[in-house]
């Protein structure tokens, strides 16, 4: 290890190509890391923030300490660890989409009863968890709102079965830290449906007759 280091800091030294890939690649790495370090820890997921912390911070103490060591006589390595600082930080939220980590709550508001119970209903059908409310506009009209939680991953899939069914749909989504309880598809904590209708009729008609 202290070989290692003692390399390091030798290249560090040199105008090689090689250390300003390495500035490059490092602090690109370093910022990426750092991006979804953030985002992980805010949704809950503080073990896999801390583990990505150790690497950030090893990152940049190597990278910045390459950079401070003469950056007065070799100006072009602050310009390379800066692009790297602005690339990282967009790649960083890049990944942070793709993958998808946590928790969305999905608010839909519509002014049609129907569309309210085409939206539920398809929603259901594809295995989604919902709740339907009436609420009232400011002009004390009525409205329909409906509310899911979901995995993220499968937020693009929401947002289409509720477009497919209305494009006057007042939707909002909105990250969620923590969750307990409820009906959530190949979640942890997911819990049984409530009966509805006649099925929880059919289930109390049972336990009278067990009784």
């Amino acid at each position: 290890m202290v070989r290692f280091f003692e390399v390091f800091g030798e290249l560090a030294q040199t105008t090689s190509i090689w250390i300003y890939l390495i500035i490059f690649f490092g602090k690109l790495l370093e910022v990426t890391t750092s991006t979804l370090r953030i985002v992980l820890i805010n949704r809950g997921i503080r073990l896999v923030g801390c583990i990505l912390a150790v690497i950030e911070i090893t990152l940049w103490l190597m990278i910045t300490s390459t950079v401070l060591g003469n950056f007065q006589s070799d100006p072009l390595k602050i310009v390379v660890y800066a692009a790297a600082f602005g690339l990282g930080n967009f790649l960083g939220s890049w990944l942070d989409e793709k993958l998808a980590f946590g928790l969305s709550s999905v608010q839909v508001v519509v002014t049609d009863v129907a569309d309210a119970h085409n939206i539920s209903k398809a929603m259901r059908q594809s295995d989604f968890g919902i709740t339907s409310m009436d609420v009232h506009g400011i002009d004390e009209s009525e409205r329909y709102m409906l509310i899911t939680m979901i995995q993220r991953k499968r937020l693009p899939k929401a947002l289409e079965i509720i477009n497919s069914v209305t494009s006057n749909a007042l939707i909002t989504v909105s990250d969620v830290k923590s969750q307990k309880g409820g009906y959530m598809r190949n979640s942890p904590t997911r819990a049984m449906p409530i009966l509805s209708g006649h099925k929880k009729s059919e289930k109390v008609e049972a336990e009278k007759e067990e009784n």
